[in-house]
């Protein structure tokens, strides 16, 4: 039983290998680009195999294909980073649309017996203040590049669902945080920024809400799901825990015990979505899915992560 998974040196996907190993996987084979959000340190001490291929270059991609024979696929990869698709929508065209288009046609050909794509809540668009959470049966809105070219790739595994019959799931999870993220995301950028005595920046007023969940919770639901889900299904993933930014900066700096005179607010980005929320009822009902971790006790772990390395 060979799995494929791509994006497997970034942050979550990095994050699920290692809770595969935890459960006695061992047969993966790693596809990565090696962006600067990826970092193969994060797979340490693994040695499965790394095929340094953009999943846009579909000949380099199906080389792999025909080298491992895989029989499933996570599909982690993806530029995710809504300033950097603001600044340039094309990579996140390359990689979220075309390079998804290229799995499930080589899924196809190739015979892949369950393709698991790992998506965002950001694909609903963005929520009121007083708004029902996102179901899975909200639909999709997305706001800028980054979501729409998410929202896109959603839509290319229904359609392969549909029209070829590729065993498919999606989900669809809320803002991620925990050990290996990026620094150019929040919860790590505060946590750099308090260490190396730096500003800490907040668009606006800092009043956008997130629903956020311990990345090692994300990883268990998306087992759950690989074993429990059906085929065809979408789920949404949340971790039952919305907060504005503005508090969730001010936890991280009560947790290092230091002052608020760090918090920097600049100018608000173009189309900030206001708030994001997951409605977990389906995966609770599916698999019996609830976030272990909460806020504080993943923001510890987190901050002692990156206390050591």
């Amino acid at each position: 039983m060979t799995i494929l998974l791509t994006g497997g040196a970034g942050f979550i996907g990095s994050n699920f290998i290692h809770y595969l190993n935890q459960k006695g996987f061992d047969d993966i084979v790693i596809v990565d680009k090696l962006t600067y959000a990826s970092n193969t340190s994060n797979l340490s001490p693994f040695t499965f195999p790394i095929e340094i291929v953009d999943i846009a270059n579909k000949d380099k991609l199906e080389k792999v294909f025909q080298k491992y024979k895989p029989n499933f696929i996570f599909h982690f990869a993806a530029e995710s980073h809504v300033d950097n698709s603001i600044k340039d929508a094309s990579p996140f065209v390359d990689t979220n649309v075309i390079g998804t288009l290229n799995l499930l046609e080589l899924s196809v050909k190739y015979g892949i017996e369950k393709f698991h794509h790992i998506s965002t809540d950001e694909v609903y668009g963005a929520l009121d203040y007083d708004d029902p959470p996102f179901t899975e049966e909200t639909p999709y809105n997305p706001q800028n590049p980054y979501s729409a070219s998410k929202a896109s790739s959603d839509h290319f595994v229904t359609s392969f669902n549909n029209t070829y019959g590729l065993p498919t799931i999606i989900t669809n999870c809320s803002n991620n945080y925990g050990p290996r993220q990026n620094s150019e995301k929040l919860i790590p950028k505060t946590i750099l920024n308090i260490i190396n005595n730096k500003k800490i920046p907040i668009y606006a007023q800092g009043q956008n809400i997130r629903d956020w969940i311990y990345v090692e919770d994300h990883c268990r639901a998306i087992l759950d799901i690989w074993y429990g889900g059906t085929i065809g299904e979408k789920y949404n993933i949340g971790g039952e825990c919305e907060v504005k930014n503005i508090d969730l900066v001010k936890q991280i700096i009560k947790l290092f015990g230091v002052g608020e005179d760090l918090i920097e607010y600049v100018d608000d980005r173009p189309g900030h979505d206001l708030r994001y929320a997951i409605d977990n009822a389906k995966i609770k009902n599916t698999v019996g899915f609830k976030p272990k971790y909460s806020l504080e006790d993943g923001l510890k772990k987190t901050i002692a992560w990156y206390l050591v390395v």
